[in-house]
């Protein structure tokens, strides 16, 4: 039997941990949305056409460490944009929403676009400060020198470019559970989005 969990919210919301503990409590299959989008434009940082690269995207690039980059982050926005892009990408996502035994997706479309017909949808969010922290203290171990500030401008900017992007926007669906994590616990998260979850099977 097929059940989707779409789970939409800005980037360092929590909504990723909060996807695989989802996908983990009820044996779902787990998909982060934003890895295609990473792994287009990571070869477009190299030099190659965003269409073609979409077009041709095997599940194997997206096991990339490299993708968890801030500069893959950036370009994984600016392709966003790109509708052809997305629509590139549509149907491998929407054929993992519908396999059987159920599928959680991540990203900042799933409910609005991806998946409308989800029969559960979480919106997850946090303030600005508290994610540009949690982005910030992940990316140092691989850039000490990254700041905060530095780090919450382009939160801020990938924000804007992903809500105002005419292609899906970044805006949450209206029967979504919303959940602000800005003072919770991942524990807390959790057992809030495993409670909405469970209201909906």
């Amino acid at each position: 039997m097929a059940f989707t969990v779409a789970i939409d919210g800005p980037a360092a919301s929590g909504k990723g941990t909060i996807a695989r503990a989802v996908a983990a409590h009820f044996g779902f299959a787990h998909l982060d949305t934003g890895l295609l989008y990473r792994g287009v434009g990571f070869r477009v940082m190299q030099g190659e056409d965003p269409l073609t690269v979409a077009q041709n995207l095997v599940a194997e690039e997206l096991e990339n460490p490299d993708l968890r980059g801030a500069q893959v982050s950036q370009w994984a926005s600016k392709v966003a944009v790109l509708p052809e892009v997305r629509a590139a990408l549509l149907d491998f996502q929407r054929a993992f929403a519908r396999r059987l035994g159920g599928a959680v997706l991540d990203g900042r479309d799933i409910g609005t676009v991806i998946c409308p017909g989800a029969e559960a949808k979480l919106f997850v969010t946090a303030s600005d400060a508290t994610r540009a922290g949690r982005r910030h203290r992940e990316l140092l171990r691989s850039d000490p020198e990254i700041t905060f500030d530095t780090v919450l401008a382009d939160l801020r900017e990938r924000d804007r470019r992903d809500s105002e992007r005419s292609a899906a926007p970044l805006v949450p669906a209206e029967d979504a559970v919303r959940i602000d994590t800005s003072d919770m616990s991942i524990e807390e998260a959790v057992a809030a989005a495993i409670s909405a979850v469970a209201e909906r099977q």
